[in-house]
């Protein structure tokens, strides 16, 4: 491999943008879903959302900083706490889809309304609780809904954060070191 190819992948700043592009694309892609296709999300749809632009925003800050040491572990460790939530939302939504019918509550208020009326800690219950417009599957890829990709999206950002932040650059270092010692 040539060692153009292997700083491409190794270099943090580039590997955060491509987290930044992948984010900005799934939430585009929701959009479109949304606002092109006719799907109207869920609660527990709107929340993958903020834990996907939470992820960008990580990348995003990673990205324009492009701190080293200690710097670019807290922004892997940041990216994957957002990837983790995201991830067991997500992984919620699929269990709720899994569920018999009649055996999810029927469909609630909307989160608009929830949050103009509960506390804070009250929706975030009531939306991992789930409804039964949650629970409806009305898009599928090759047998698998929304949430299902959103949980692959999840995991794959998460560690990729790890691999760009942390892994990544301590096997940069060690491969530096050994090939200065070869001298």
């Amino acid at each position: 491999m040539s060692a153009l190819l292997k700083q491409f992948f190794i270099d943090r700043r580039i590997g955060n943008a491509v987290g930044v592009v992948s984010c900005v694309g799934l939430i585009a892609y929701a959009l479109y879903s949304q606002y092109a296709l006719g799907f109207e999300p869920c609660p527990l749809c709107i929340f993958q959302r903020v834990a996907v632009m939470v992820m960008g925003l990580i990348f995003l800050l990673a990205v324009i900083h492009h701190p080293r040491g200690r710097g670019a572990h807290l922004y892997g460790f940041l990216g994957l706490l957002a990837a983790m939530a995201g991830a067991l939302i997500a992984g919620r939504h699929v269990w709720i889809q899994a569920q018999p019918p009649g055996t999810v509550a029927a469909c609630g208020a909307t989160l608009d309304y929830m949050l103009d009326i509960l506390p804070v800690t009250d929706v975030i219950t009531k939306v991992l609780s789930g409804s039964g417009e949650c629970a409806e599957i009305n898009w599928t890829l090759f047998g698998l809904s929304m949430p299902w990709w959103v949980l692959f999206a999840c995991i794959g950002l998460g560690l990729w954060t790890i691999w760009v932040n942390i892994i990544a650059p301590a096997l940069l270092i060690d491969h530096r070191t050994v090939f200065l010692k070869d001298r």
